[in-house]
């Protein structure tokens, strides 16, 4: 193998997330350089290539493709904590009026959820699963919240707790609610994010939730990142800011979700 030459991918996501990146840093890729480079078939580019083009962020050619939307850039969690900091603060309070005593809950980790965390430590006999490191220290001492946290390797970006062990620590249990963040929320493609793990451990997440509650400011909207959580039918609550456009007001009210919106 050569110097420049890069390893084969060990799985999809991994490979997509390369894909993206040459074609930030070019424009437009080719699916005969591709093949070789990542160690893969061309049938499977092309399917990679297909997975973009049904997400809206490529344009499809022969024999390759060119970048047409670019996926939101990922940030840090202390980087996060400083953006769009009071709105974040107001659908945190908001959302933890949603939550009552006797309430088995997962909050997802995150800035937004972050803040919701911040209000739920004078609560009582509430009983918290989350895979966040920080909202895990936030409610270290709240005397009235009984916390439960995922095994798992962390991912210091995220200061997520994630993997095969914090998606085997879910399958005993239903939850009441999960409150989710996410990284991107379209109409078409539904809830995003940056990394695949993330995005396999929120579906799981979903799934063992009786009432899935995202957390999301307006910036959110019209944003999809590589790796898709679950679609927007499986919401039953979403709050936001009064930032939100109409077309999205509209959508997502048409998919029966509940929109709370926070002034």
């Amino acid at each position: 193998m050569s110097k420049n030459s890069k390893p084969p991918s060990r799985n999809t996501g991994q490979r997509r997330e390369q894909i993206m990146q040459l074609l930030m840093e070019r424009g437009s890729v080719q699916v005969s350089d591709l093949a070789p480079k990542l160690g893969v078939s061309a049938v499977t580019i092309r399917t990679d290539l297909a997975a973009f083009e049904e997400q809206g962020l490529v344009t499809r050619s022969y024999g390759g493709a060119a970048l047409k939307r670019m996926p939101p850039q990922e940030h840090n969690i202390r980087q996060k904590d400083g953006l769009n900091t009071s709105l974040k603060e107001r659908i945190g309070t908001r959302a933890a009026q949603m939550v009552i005593s006797g309430d088995n809950i997962i909050i997802d980790s995150g800035s937004t959820t972050m803040a919701l965390a911040h209000h739920l430590r004078e609560l009582r006999n509430v009983t918290v699963m989350t895979n966040g490191l920080n909202i895990a220290w936030e409610l270290a001492d709240a005397e009235g919240v009984e916390l439960m946290l995922t095994g798992g390797l962390l991912r210091k970006k995220s200061l997520s707790i994630l993997g095969t062990q914090a998606e085997a620590c879910l399958g005993g249990y239903i939850f009441d609610k999960l409150f989710l963040g996410v990284d991107g929320c379209d109409l078409q493609f539904g809830l995003t994010t940056h990394h695949e793990a993330e995005a396999r451990l929120n579906h799981m997440m979903v799934e063992r939730a009786k009432k899935v509650i995202v957390l999301s400011d307006s910036s959110k909207f019209g944003r999809v990142s590589l790796h898709r959580i679950v679609q927007l039918e499986r919401v039953h609550t979403l709050i936001t800011d009064a930032g939100i456009s109409n077309e999205y007001r509209d959508g997502l009210q048409r998919l029966g979700i509940e929109l709370i919106i926070v002034e």
